[in-house]
């Protein structure tokens, strides 16, 4: 099998976990990437969660935003879990702070209140599997509160809210599959990668 190079941007963030995570799968290799010529030299591109707003700053100080703006135009696939889903949606509810604005979707930052109001739940995601629902953590996520264009709603709580979405080759989750064992998103994920690059 030929080897796929995902990489985690490591900025901030629960990156390294991401990186336990692709280690799991065959034929991945995970690559942490902090500078633009890192970016340039992956598949596909996980941005983890963290703190949006410093994220942003970061991003732009080192110059990684162009590059991954850069790649996205070239049809790198992005998957943005939490802060990642901030950062790669075109509109943020109330705030102007940095976003890449890869998604045509509107966020709701800190959807469930502050970390102590953190929570796991079992998710439907009938694109990764119809018989065993996904356990997801949600620890001061966002929700997305608006779908345009061609984004799809790939998930949503019981009540509605939306917590997963996908528009063409980028994936956004409001939750943090790295936090438990179940590799099925990641794997989702890296098989969008494979499918944009033998295309």
């Amino acid at each position: 099998m030929r080897r796929t190079i995902i990489g985690v941007l490591g900025l901030q963030g629960d990156f390294e976990k991401h990186a336990e995570m692709l280690h799991r799968l065959d034929g991945v290799v995970p690559l942490v990437v902090r500078t633009p010529e890192e970016v340039r030299s992956c598949e596909g591109l996980i941005i983890p969660g963290g703190e949006s707003t410093t994220v942003g700053k970061l991003m732009v100080r080192y110059g990684v935003d162009e590059a991954i703006k850069d790649r996205a135009r070239e049809g790198m696939p992005i998957f943005g879990t939490c802060t990642g889903m901030i950062l790669l949606a075109r509109e943020i509810e109330g705030s102007d702070q940095y976003r890449l604005g890869l998604m045509d979707i509107t966020v709701r930052r800190n959807a469930f209140g502050r970390q102590i109001d953190s929570f796991e739940t079992d998710l439907q995601i009938p694109a990764i599997c119809n018989s065993r629902p996904v356990r997801a953590v949600f620890i001061r996520a966002p929700i997305v509160s608006e779908v345009r264009g061609n984004a799809e709603v790939l998930s949503r709580l019981p009540d509605g809210r939306i917590v997963m979405v996908r528009q063409g080759p980028h994936l956004a989750a409001a939750f943090h599959p790295e936090l438990t064992d179940d590799t099925r998103i990641h794997q989702y994920f890296v098989d969008i990668v494979r499918g944009c690059a033998s295309a």
